[in-house]
């Protein structure tokens, strides 16, 4: 398995845009198409973004067993690759960048307003009781768009 290096990192990516964000989920055609469709009338770059979840500490310390493995790592760069390789077949610019954290949804809405990016656009799961929806990490695009100050557009893939 050969590491492919990602085509910009997105901290020396040209500034304003569509976020493209995944907490972790490979990044389906949908969302890319709905991104393509946001960026497209102003021609605006596509930064594309995902997080390696990390699972937590052990006996409150950090733990290199509870962080993303190498195969992890390597789930998100071919999800990423893909979605950028979408997008520049539709004549976008477009960039990729992970991250590996605990707290998916501040740094994704963090990443959004460093880049000064006009909206966020996510794949997500149908909506679920917001008690139970906090304790699941597939409702973490809900929490995005509680959070954020942009607007959010959630892709909701209804056949699961």
């Amino acid at each position: 398995m050969r590491r492919r290096q990602l085509k910009r990192a997105t901290s020396v990516a040209p500034a304003g845009g569509i976020l493209l964000a995944s907490e972790g989920r490979a990044i389906p055609r949908a969302a890319v198409e709905k991104a393509a469709e946001l960026a497209r009338p102003s021609s605006l770059p596509v930064h594309v973004f995902a997080v390696a979840r990390v699972h937590g500490t052990g006996f409150a310390f950090p733990n290199p067993w509870l962080r993303p493995n190498a195969g992890e790592w390597q789930e998100q760069r071919e999800s990423i690759g893909a979605a950028i390789a979408l997008l520049e077949k539709r004549g976008l610019r477009a960039d990729g960048n992970i991250f590996g954290t605990r707290k998916a949804t501040r740094r994704i809405v963090g990443m959004a307003e460093e880049l000064g990016c006009e909206a966020i656009v996510m794949a997500a799961d149908p909506p679920r009781n917001r008690l139970l929806a906090d304790l699941m990490w597939s409702q973490e695009p809900y929490r995005v768009k509680r959070r954020a100050r942009m607007p959010v557009h959630l892709v909701v893939d209804d056949a699961r």
